[in-house]
């Protein structure tokens, strides 16, 4: 029979308000259900403001900064000099051996270099002859417009110096140093964030999975040693190493000119030991989460503060110095860290051992800690 659209005898329901009844108890169960999930309280209300609290004390109102200028040790009276440049406004200066100079501006820790004259003349000058300027060598970035204004500022200082009564000759060497560019800055940051993320979600993701789908109860009841099952994952991450590191690079050199000043083995050292570091990570946050929902909030709870504070996009020397020691043991740090040693320094290895050994330390004790804790079934 046809339904007539009408209702049963027998079923009739009574009418009831729309926005009350069922709606207010199902909404009313809704948001209870909401609140009594820590993991959603948590991403929803407690992380958003703890990020904005960092990004606002890394990007916080800061004193006008002033230019970083180095005066090579080489130079004359290179002490006399800083002290003459450092009184101008706007200038910040200090005296370091050429090496350290050339290493500075390298890495972008300062805006220009001053380096000494040429010998001076012996004798009177030629008949004739302007007589002879002192003349300084300024190195610099001119693509970056700390290096422009601290070039500026610096012609700026050396004329008054003279009492604005002559005219100081110097020489410019833009394109000597080019590793203090942003982009020299973000392709080792961005490698460190690659190496990181491939590690942790594919070792969490994997061996959450395999729990939920009980495989690894199955693996458990196997004569393997549970050590080797874990391991498995940390060395087959390694394999992938050379392809992720080597394709930024790649991009880097062809579109944007980056170039590895350090060795490549050293390089290669340097990854893998960071790649060992985060894995052990992976593993320890890995070992008790029963569903792909709880494994992806720890990861995002271990892995964002480090996106924010580990100084790959800034510097992480915008946070206060107090808490730089607790910032610099973080695992993504050190290998940041090392990468631009290597990649715009050319530091040796043995420049990087600190950074190597925090690394190492997040690689190993992570690891033995999960093979205690690990859930199997």
């Amino acid at each position: 029979m046809a339904d007539s659209g009408k209702d049963a005898p027998g079923r009739k329901e009574a009418r009831r308000p729309l926005l009350g009844g069922p709606l207010w108890h199902l909404t009313r169960a809704r948001l209870l259900e909401f609140l009594r999930e820590p993991g959603a309280l948590l991403w929803v209300f407690v992380f958003p403001v703890l990020l904005a609290i960092g990004l606002g004390i890394a990007f916080r109102s800061r004193p006008e900064e002033k230019a970083q200028v180095v005066v090579a040790a080489s130079t004359p009276d290179a002490k006399g000099l800083a002290s003459s440049l450092g009184s101008a406004r706007g200038l910040a200066t200090k005296v370091l051996a050429d090496a350290e100079a050339r290493i500075a501006l390298r890495r972008g820790k300062v805006d220009l270099v001053v380096y000494g004259a040429s010998p001076p003349q012996v004798g009177p000058p030629p008949a004739g002859a302007a007589r002879p300027q002192p003349a300084y060598t300024l190195a610099y970035d001119p693509d970056r417009a700390e290096g422009r204004l601290a070039r500026a500022l610096v012609g700026e200082a050396l004329l008054l110096a003279r009492g604005g009564a002559e005219v100081v000759a110097v020489n410019e060497a833009t394109t000597a140093e080019q590793a203090g560019r942003y982009i020299d800055f973000l392709i080792p940051g961005l490698i460190g964030l690659n190496l990181m993320g491939s590690a942790m979600w594919g070792i969490g993701f994997v061996l959450v999975h395999n729990r939920t789908k009980k495989l690894l109860k199955r693996f458990a009841a196997t004569p393997m040693h549970r050590a080797h099952y874990l391991l498995s994952f940390m060395l087959s991450r390694l394999l992938f190493l050379v392809l992720e590191v080597a394709a930024l690079l790649a991009v880097g050199w062809l579109v944007f000119g980056v170039k590895v000043h350090g060795s490549l083995a050293t390089l290669a050292v340097v990854s893998l030991v960071g790649t060992f570091g985060f894995t052990g990570l992976a593993l320890l946050v890995a070992a008790r989460p029963q569903s792909i929902e709880a494994v992806s909030g720890w990861m995002n709870f271990v892995m964002l503060p480090m996106w924010v504070l580990s100084g790959a996009f800034f510097s992480y020397e915008r946070f206060p110095e107090a808490v730089h020691p607790f910032i610099q043991a973080l695992p993504l740090t050190a290998l940041c860290d090392a990468l631009r040693l290597v990649v715009n320094a050319g530091a040796p290895i043995t420049e990087c051992l600190t950074q190597l050994g925090v690394m190492a330390a997040w690689g190993l004790i992570p690891f033995v800690i999960a093979l205690k804790i690990f859930r199997w079934r």
